[in-house]
């Protein structure tokens, strides 16, 4: 079984350019307080350290 982690939206895309919200949705995020469990990649570890302010790593799986 892979590594996932599960990440959650806390902040809100409006006012921010637009490759924060493509990175968002990128990550199958794309309203305030969605969860969604993400395979632990690191191009998925480098889409959150993009945009850290928006999102938060809740659990670490596996």
């Amino acid at each position: 079984m892979a590594k996932t982690i599960v990440v959650k939206q806390v902040g809100s895309p409006i006012r921010r350019p637009a490759k924060q919200r493509q990175t968002l949705i990128g990550l199958g995020l794309n309203k305030m307080h969605r969860t969604r469990e993400l395979e632990d990649t690191p191009a998925v570890r480098g889409m959150i350290a993009k945009i850290p302010h928006l999102v938060e790593i809740v659990e670490e799986r596996g």
